[in-house]
Protein backbone atom coordinates (compact mmCIF):
# COMPACT_ATOMS: atom_id res chain seq x y z
CA UNK A 1 0.00 0.00 0.00
CA UNK A 2 1.49 3.33 -1.09
CA UNK A 3 1.12 5.95 1.64
CA UNK A 4 1.66 9.67 1.85
CA UNK A 5 1.86 10.78 5.48
CA UNK A 6 1.10 14.34 6.59
CA UNK A 7 1.92 15.54 10.09
CA UNK A 8 4.06 18.04 11.95
CA UNK A 9 4.13 17.92 15.80
CA UNK A 10 5.14 15.12 18.16
CA UNK A 11 1.54 13.87 18.24
CA UNK A 12 2.02 12.53 14.70
CA UNK A 13 5.24 10.61 15.40
CA UNK A 14 3.85 7.34 16.83
CA UNK A 15 1.61 6.87 13.77
CA UNK A 16 4.49 7.48 11.36
CA UNK A 17 6.76 5.17 13.35
CA UNK A 18 4.10 2.45 13.33
CA UNK A 19 3.75 2.69 9.56
CA UNK A 20 7.51 2.39 9.10
CA UNK A 21 7.80 -0.53 11.54
CA UNK A 22 5.03 -2.38 9.70
CA UNK A 23 6.78 -1.76 6.36
CA UNK A 24 4.18 0.39 4.65
CA UNK A 25 5.45 1.97 1.44
CA UNK A 26 5.73 5.62 2.47
CA UNK A 27 6.20 7.66 -0.68
CA UNK A 28 6.66 10.98 1.11
CA UNK A 29 6.15 12.75 4.41
CA UNK A 30 4.55 16.19 4.29
CA UNK A 31 5.23 18.62 7.15
CA UNK A 32 4.87 22.32 7.80
CA UNK A 33 7.71 24.56 6.55
CA UNK A 34 10.54 25.24 9.00
CA UNK A 35 9.87 28.20 11.28
CA UNK A 36 11.90 30.70 13.28
CA UNK A 37 11.43 30.19 17.00
CA UNK A 38 12.72 31.50 20.31
CA UNK A 39 14.44 34.74 21.19
CA UNK A 40 17.21 34.11 18.72
CA UNK A 41 14.73 33.36 15.92
CA UNK A 42 16.61 30.23 14.98
CA UNK A 43 15.13 28.18 12.16
CA UNK A 44 13.88 24.86 13.51
CA UNK A 45 12.24 21.85 11.93
CA UNK A 46 9.15 20.21 13.39
CA UNK A 47 9.48 16.80 15.12
CA UNK A 48 8.03 14.87 12.17
CA UNK A 49 10.49 16.39 9.71
CA UNK A 50 13.43 15.62 11.97
CA UNK A 51 12.37 12.01 12.40
CA UNK A 52 11.45 11.46 8.75
CA UNK A 53 14.75 12.89 7.51
CA UNK A 54 16.71 10.69 9.92
CA UNK A 55 14.71 7.69 8.67
CA UNK A 56 15.67 8.47 5.08
CA UNK A 57 12.15 9.34 3.97
CA UNK A 58 11.38 11.97 1.39
CA UNK A 59 10.21 15.14 3.13
CA UNK A 60 8.09 17.74 1.35
CA UNK A 61 7.22 21.09 2.98
CA UNK A 62 4.88 23.14 0.78
CA UNK A 63 3.77 26.57 1.90
CA UNK A 64 0.32 25.69 0.57
CA UNK A 65 -1.31 22.66 -0.99
CA UNK A 66 -3.55 24.94 -3.01
CA UNK A 67 -0.70 25.60 -5.43
CA UNK A 68 -1.28 23.75 -8.70
CA UNK A 69 2.33 22.58 -8.94
CA UNK A 70 2.16 21.15 -5.42
CA UNK A 71 -1.04 19.25 -6.23
CA UNK A 72 0.58 17.82 -9.36
CA UNK A 73 3.65 16.76 -7.36
CA UNK A 74 1.45 15.00 -4.81
CA UNK A 75 -0.62 13.30 -7.50
CA UNK A 76 2.59 12.11 -9.14
CA UNK A 77 3.42 10.13 -6.01
CA UNK A 78 0.31 8.03 -6.76
CA UNK A 79 -0.60 7.30 -3.14
CA UNK A 80 -3.27 4.71 -2.40
CA UNK A 81 -4.11 6.62 0.78
CA UNK A 82 -3.13 9.86 2.50
CA UNK A 83 -2.87 9.67 6.30
CA UNK A 84 -3.02 12.93 8.24
CA UNK A 85 -2.17 13.58 11.90
CA UNK A 86 -2.04 17.21 13.02
CA UNK A 87 -0.56 18.37 9.72
CA UNK A 88 -1.53 22.02 10.14
CA UNK A 89 -3.06 22.72 6.73
CA UNK A 90 -6.56 22.19 5.39
CA UNK A 91 -6.48 19.85 2.39
CA UNK A 92 -8.18 21.33 -0.69
CA UNK A 93 -10.66 19.39 -2.80
CA UNK A 94 -8.03 18.70 -5.48
CA UNK A 95 -5.92 16.83 -2.91
CA UNK A 96 -8.86 14.93 -1.44
CA UNK A 97 -9.57 13.45 -4.87
CA UNK A 98 -6.10 12.01 -5.40
CA UNK A 99 -5.93 8.71 -3.44
CA UNK A 100 -8.15 5.74 -4.26
CA UNK A 101 -8.72 5.00 -0.58
CA UNK A 102 -9.28 8.60 0.40
CA UNK A 103 -7.60 10.90 2.90
CA UNK A 104 -8.03 9.94 6.54
CA UNK A 105 -7.25 11.89 9.70
CA UNK A 106 -6.25 10.88 13.24
CA UNK A 107 -8.02 13.30 15.58
CA UNK A 108 -7.55 13.30 19.40
CA UNK A 109 -11.17 13.48 20.54
CA UNK A 110 -14.36 11.48 20.46
CA UNK A 111 -15.83 13.25 17.47
CA UNK A 112 -18.12 15.06 16.96
CA UNK A 113 -16.93 16.52 20.28
CA UNK A 114 -14.09 19.03 20.17
CA UNK A 115 -13.47 19.64 16.53
CA UNK A 116 -10.68 22.06 15.75
CA UNK A 117 -7.15 22.74 17.02
CA UNK A 118 -7.35 22.22 20.82
CA UNK A 119 -9.40 19.07 21.53
CA UNK A 120 -7.18 17.62 24.28
CA UNK A 121 -7.08 20.80 26.34
CA UNK A 122 -10.82 21.28 25.90
CA UNK A 123 -11.60 17.84 27.31
CA UNK A 124 -9.49 18.51 30.42
CA UNK A 125 -10.86 22.03 30.85
CA UNK A 126 -14.42 20.76 30.73
CA UNK A 127 -13.76 18.09 33.32
CA UNK A 128 -14.53 15.13 31.06
CA UNK A 129 -13.86 11.66 32.46
CA UNK A 130 -12.91 10.36 29.00
CA UNK A 131 -11.68 11.55 25.67
CA UNK A 132 -10.35 9.42 22.82
CA UNK A 133 -9.13 9.11 19.27
CA UNK A 134 -11.18 9.18 16.08
CA UNK A 135 -10.05 8.15 12.61
CA UNK A 136 -12.24 9.83 10.06
CA UNK A 137 -12.52 10.58 6.39
CA UNK A 138 -11.40 14.10 5.57
CA UNK A 139 -14.03 16.36 4.06
CA UNK A 140 -14.02 20.05 3.23
CA UNK A 141 -15.55 21.05 6.57
CA UNK A 142 -13.00 20.75 9.39
CA UNK A 143 -13.18 17.47 11.36
CA UNK A 144 -16.68 16.72 10.10
CA UNK A 145 -16.07 13.60 8.00
CA UNK A 146 -17.59 10.16 8.67
CA UNK A 147 -15.96 8.10 11.41
CA UNK A 148 -13.97 5.03 10.37
CA UNK A 149 -12.83 3.99 13.85
CA UNK A 150 -12.93 5.38 17.36
CA UNK A 151 -11.69 4.42 20.82
CA UNK A 152 -11.99 6.01 24.27
CA UNK A 153 -9.19 6.91 26.70
CA UNK A 154 -9.67 7.76 30.38
CA UNK A 155 -8.49 11.16 31.62
CA UNK A 156 -6.44 10.90 34.82
CA UNK A 157 -6.59 13.47 37.60
CA UNK A 158 -2.94 14.37 37.04
CA UNK A 159 -3.15 14.55 33.26
CA UNK A 160 -1.98 17.69 31.52
CA UNK A 161 -2.53 18.40 27.86
CA UNK A 162 1.06 17.30 27.31
CA UNK A 163 0.78 13.95 29.05
CA UNK A 164 -2.66 13.14 27.67
CA UNK A 165 -1.65 14.08 24.13
CA UNK A 166 1.21 11.62 24.37
CA UNK A 167 -1.10 8.79 25.40
CA UNK A 168 -3.59 9.67 22.69
CA UNK A 169 -0.82 9.68 20.09
CA UNK A 170 0.15 6.12 21.01
CA UNK A 171 -3.50 5.06 21.06
CA UNK A 172 -4.03 6.64 17.66
CA UNK A 173 -1.08 4.79 16.17
CA UNK A 174 -2.46 1.47 17.38
CA UNK A 175 -5.94 2.29 16.15
CA UNK A 176 -4.54 3.23 12.75
CA UNK A 177 -2.82 -0.13 12.34
CA UNK A 178 -5.95 -1.97 13.47
CA UNK A 179 -8.02 -0.02 10.95
CA UNK A 180 -5.99 0.33 7.76
CA UNK A 181 -6.31 -3.16 6.29
CA UNK A 182 -10.02 -3.39 7.03
CA UNK A 183 -10.62 0.08 5.59
CA UNK A 184 -8.76 -0.60 2.35
CA UNK A 185 -10.46 -3.99 1.95
CA UNK A 186 -13.87 -2.36 2.25
CA UNK A 187 -15.00 -4.18 5.39
CA UNK A 188 -15.41 -0.93 7.38
CA UNK A 189 -18.39 1.27 6.64
CA UNK A 190 -17.86 4.87 7.80
CA UNK A 191 -20.50 6.33 10.11
CA UNK A 192 -21.67 9.92 9.70
CA UNK A 193 -21.09 12.24 12.64
CA UNK A 194 -24.08 13.51 14.61
CA UNK A 195 -24.00 17.23 13.83
CA UNK A 196 -26.37 18.01 16.71
CA UNK A 197 -23.62 16.94 19.16
CA UNK A 198 -20.77 18.80 17.48
CA UNK A 199 -18.62 21.18 19.51
CA UNK A 200 -15.64 23.28 18.48
CA UNK A 201 -12.34 24.43 19.93
CA UNK A 202 -10.08 27.34 19.14
CA UNK A 203 -6.35 27.99 19.21
CA UNK A 204 -5.27 29.30 22.62
CA UNK A 205 -3.43 32.61 22.90
CA UNK A 206 -0.76 33.60 25.43
CA UNK A 207 -3.16 35.90 27.25
CA UNK A 208 -5.57 33.00 27.83
CA UNK A 209 -3.17 31.73 30.49
CA UNK A 210 -4.00 34.47 33.03
CA UNK A 211 -5.83 32.97 36.00
CA UNK A 212 -9.13 34.49 37.16
CA UNK A 213 -9.49 33.78 40.87
CA UNK A 214 -13.25 34.26 40.68
CA UNK A 215 -13.38 30.82 39.08
CA UNK A 216 -13.79 27.86 41.43
CA UNK A 217 -10.76 25.95 42.68
CA UNK A 218 -11.76 22.92 40.60
CA UNK A 219 -12.13 25.00 37.44
CA UNK A 220 -8.72 26.59 37.98
CA UNK A 221 -7.13 23.19 38.68
CA UNK A 222 -8.48 21.97 35.35
CA UNK A 223 -7.27 25.09 33.59
CA UNK A 224 -3.71 24.74 34.88
CA UNK A 225 -3.63 21.16 33.60
CA UNK A 226 -5.33 22.01 30.30
CA UNK A 227 -2.95 24.88 29.55
CA UNK A 228 0.19 22.86 30.24
CA UNK A 229 2.37 23.13 28.18
CA UNK A 230 0.65 25.87 26.13
CA UNK A 231 -0.11 28.67 26.83
CA UNK A 232 0.74 27.99 30.47
CA UNK A 233 -1.02 29.52 33.50
CA UNK A 234 0.25 32.74 35.05
CA UNK A 235 -0.22 35.24 37.87
CA UNK A 236 1.40 38.61 38.46
CA UNK A 237 3.10 39.34 41.77
CA UNK A 238 5.37 42.25 42.70
CA UNK A 239 5.67 43.27 39.06
CA UNK A 240 6.85 39.85 37.87
CA UNK A 241 5.10 36.87 36.39
CA UNK A 242 4.84 33.53 38.17
CA UNK A 243 3.99 30.48 36.13
CA UNK A 244 1.69 28.04 37.92
CA UNK A 245 2.87 24.54 37.03
CA UNK A 246 0.87 22.23 39.31
CA UNK A 247 -2.08 22.78 41.65
CA UNK A 248 -4.60 20.85 43.71
CA UNK A 249 -8.17 21.82 44.70
CA UNK A 250 -8.59 21.72 48.48
CA UNK A 251 -11.59 21.09 50.68
CA UNK A 252 -10.35 23.51 53.35
CA UNK A 253 -12.89 26.01 54.65
CA UNK A 254 -10.31 28.68 55.46
CA UNK A 255 -11.54 31.93 53.96
CA UNK A 256 -9.93 35.08 52.66
CA UNK A 257 -10.41 37.57 49.89
CA UNK A 258 -10.65 36.16 46.37
CA UNK A 259 -7.13 36.00 44.99
CA UNK A 260 -5.46 36.19 48.42
CA UNK A 261 -2.54 33.87 49.19
CA UNK A 262 -2.90 31.94 52.45
CA UNK A 263 -0.54 29.65 54.32
CA UNK A 264 -1.92 26.28 55.29
CA UNK A 265 -1.57 25.07 58.86
CA UNK A 266 -1.87 21.53 57.61
CA UNK A 267 -1.32 19.99 54.24
CA UNK A 268 0.69 17.09 52.92
CA UNK A 269 0.71 18.18 49.27
CA UNK A 270 1.24 21.93 49.61
CA UNK A 271 1.79 24.60 52.25
CA UNK A 272 0.31 27.52 50.34
CA UNK A 273 -3.00 28.16 48.58
CA UNK A 274 -5.05 30.90 46.94
CA UNK A 275 -8.64 31.77 47.80
CA UNK A 276 -10.92 31.36 44.79
CA UNK A 277 -14.56 32.02 44.02
CA UNK A 278 -15.25 28.64 45.63
CA UNK A 279 -12.66 26.78 47.67
CA UNK A 280 -8.90 26.98 47.95
CA UNK A 281 -6.48 26.19 45.15
CA UNK A 282 -3.29 24.69 46.56
CA UNK A 283 -0.12 25.73 44.75
CA UNK A 284 2.13 22.68 44.41
CA UNK A 285 4.79 23.75 41.91
CA UNK A 286 5.49 27.16 40.44
CA UNK A 287 8.12 28.85 38.28
CA UNK A 288 9.02 32.43 39.19
CA UNK A 289 10.03 34.63 36.29
CA UNK A 290 13.63 33.99 35.31
CA UNK A 291 13.97 31.12 37.79
CA UNK A 292 13.75 27.36 37.76
CA UNK A 293 10.58 25.45 38.58
CA UNK A 294 10.24 24.82 42.33
CA UNK A 295 7.88 23.69 45.06
CA UNK A 296 5.57 26.54 46.04
CA UNK A 297 6.43 25.92 49.70
CA UNK A 298 10.12 26.48 48.98
CA UNK A 299 9.31 29.77 47.29
CA UNK A 300 7.41 30.95 50.36
CA UNK A 301 10.40 30.25 52.61
CA UNK A 302 12.37 32.94 50.79
CA UNK A 303 9.42 35.23 50.11
CA UNK A 304 7.34 35.53 53.27
CA UNK A 305 5.53 38.59 51.89
CA UNK A 306 3.91 36.27 49.34
CA UNK A 307 1.55 35.12 52.12
CA UNK A 308 -1.38 37.50 52.42
CA UNK A 309 -0.76 39.18 49.09
CA UNK A 310 -3.41 39.50 46.38
CA UNK A 311 -2.66 37.93 43.02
Amino acid sequence: MKVVFMGSPAFALPALQALIFNKYDIKAVYTQPDKKTGRGQQVSACPVKQFAADAGLRVIQPESLRDTDEVELLAGLMPDIIIVAAYGQILPEAVLKIPQHKCINIHPSLLPLYRGPSPVAAAILNGDAQTGVSIMLIERKVDSGPIIAQTAVDIKDDDTTGSLTGRLAETGAGLLLDTLTAWVSGTIKPVAQNESRASYTRMWKKEDGTLDWNWTAVQLWRKVRAYNPWPGSYVKWMGSRIKIMETVPLADVEKGRVGQVVELTRGEVTRVAVCTGEGLLGLVRIQPEGKREMAAGDFVVGHRNFIGSLL
